[in-house]
């Protein structure tokens, strides 16, 4: 196997395997000693660390984990110094839960976050934080036509509906028919059913028919949050249907860090592997990937 990188923390004094399951690897989980060398899949891993920073030296990561004094001041910096060494805040569990008590979560959304999470795939739902960015962007564009691929119980596309004006249209795609009907059983209760036109099936039948009717160019905002493996056909259609200026949104760019893995080459990953980086490549949009919730990228058509 070749070099294989692991990621620790300076906690308390000690240093932690900061990844699930490193611990099973490297045994006890407690190193007071700043240099240290083991033994994994029977290969020598050496770690060296210099004043609250340390990475592996055959590490091929673009970015060294930083601590300082507490676990919830956790930062990274980038190891490549054309970077400026520029630290860049990593959300610990606390931290996180402070994000979380800075959101302004309507009273309808927190009912029905609350009410997903008994459900079988809660885990889909967008977290708070992501819906309100996801709202700010509608207000900011003055968008009055959306699109949501991929509608799960409704939590951002309720978010979304309800600062859309009176006159604002949403087309929400979902083919799960049991979690469309809580969404739709909320639009209700949030008084936005008149903005939202719910369609049960396929997302790519239901985009091909809108562009079909002429309703190419015509939408300001699309939000992603489907099936991976099929971004890129959504993207395109998306990319038919929005005006020039309009934005759309991807959810789950960053797959739960496996994107950055190399040893992580499941067909999903790969599809959003080769989906970021088609991104990349495409003249077509402004891009800004944005490590909210489980990585989100934001385009602009030009």
């Amino acid at each position: 196997m070749a070099s294989r990188s692991i990621n620790l923390v300076i906690h308390n004094g000690s240093m932690l395997p900061h990844e699930p399951g490193v611990a099973s690897l490297l045994g006890p989980a407690s190193f007071h000693s700043f240099s240290a060398t083991w033994t994994v899949t029977n290969r020598p891993l050496h770690a060296s660390c210099c004043c609250y920073c340390f990475r592996f030296r055959r590490c091929r990561c673009k970015w060294k984990r930083v601590v300082r004094s507490c676990s919830t001041r956790e930062f990274v910096i980038a190891s490549d110094e054309n970077y400026g060494n520029k630290q860049v805040v990593s959300l610990t569990p606390c931290l996180y839960d402070y994000v979380l008590k800075n959101v302004r979560e309507p009273e309808i959304l927190r009912q029905l976050r609350e009410e997903t999470a008994s459900m079988r795939g809660s885990q889909m739902q967008v977290s708070p934080d992501q819906a309100q960015l996801l709202a700010m962007l509608v207000q900011i564009l003055g968008a009055e036509r959306c699109i949501e691929v991929g509608v799960y119980t409704g939590y951002s596309s309720l978010a979304i509906a309800l600062v859309l004006p009176e006159s604002g249209h949403l087309v929400a795609c979902e083919r799960d028919a049991k979690s469309l009907d809580v969404a739709k059983k909320y639009y209700q209760l949030a008084g936005v059913s008149h903005k939202v036109d719910a369609k049960l099936g396929l997302a790519v039948d239901s985009l091909e028919s809108l562009i079909l009717n002429g309703a190419a160019g015509s939408y300001d905002f699309a939000f992603i949050d489907a099936e991976k493996r099929m971004n890129q056909k959504y993207f395109e259609l998306l990319l038919q249907l929005m005006r020039v200026g309009g934005l759309i949104v991807i959810d789950n760019v960053l797959w739960h860090g496996k994107v950055a893995d190399p040893l992580v080459n499941d067909p999903k990953t790969i599809s959003i592997r080769n989906f970021n980086q088609q991104l990349m490549e495409d003249k077509r949009v402004s891009i800004s990937m944005v490590p909210i919730g489980d990585g989100m990228t934001i385009c602009r058509k030009r």
